[in-house]
């Protein structure tokens, strides 16, 4: 199964780009829009115990979505496999970047009858709450936080220290 999610070449990375004002000040075309640069989807598997990046997820394009028909009713998906797509945004501070915004999302695949639920207006407000530096993870089980925070802490150690107390805790993690 592993297979599946490691199919591509290129290693999955957090797009962390520093950019200045996209409209340089004119104001014009594109002025009150915000970038997704520091934001990465991350998928957490509880079933298989890992978590992975899967950039496609912005444009709800990842390997977990493709070809599925998602429902917004858990019923209709009664052997669906359980997923959280955590939208990870990096944040500067003072001591260098570090994880700011997390937000959780559940969602359930049953790849073989090509169905899934999720809700996608839970997806878009966990994306948004999550750029503006909040931390919703609340509605995910104990062991699905330990792979996210085990994750966060191999991919970027940095990253993690820089982290607040509030985001490690909210993980379960120290």
């Amino acid at each position: 199964m592993n297979d599946f999610f490691n199919s591509g070449n290129k290693k999955a990375e957090f797009n962390i780009i520093k950019k200045k004002d996209s409209t340089d000040g004119h104001g014009g075309f594109g002025a009150g829009s915000f970038s997704l640069d520091n934001m990465s989807p991350v998928f957490v598997d509880p079933a298989e115990g890992e978590a992975f990046i899967d950039i496609g997820a912005m444009h709800a394009r990842s390997k977990v979505e493709k070809g599925i028909k998602f429902l917004p009713d858990k019923g209709e998906v009664p052997n669906g496999k359980l997923y959280w797509l955590v939208w990870v945004t990096i944040f500067q501070g003072e001591n260098g970047p570090y994880y700011g915004g997390l937000g959780a999302c559940d969602m359930l695949v049953d790849r073989e009858a090509r169905r899934g639920y999720k809700m996608l207006p839970v997806h878009v407000n966990n994306m948004d709450r999550s750029r503006k530096g909040r931390i919703i993870v609340d509605e995910m089980d104990e062991n699905s936080k330990t792979i996210l925070a085990d994750f966060l802490k191999s991919y970027n150690k940095e990253f993690w220290e820089n982290s607040s107390a509030e985001l490690k805790e909210a993980l379960g993690a120290k």
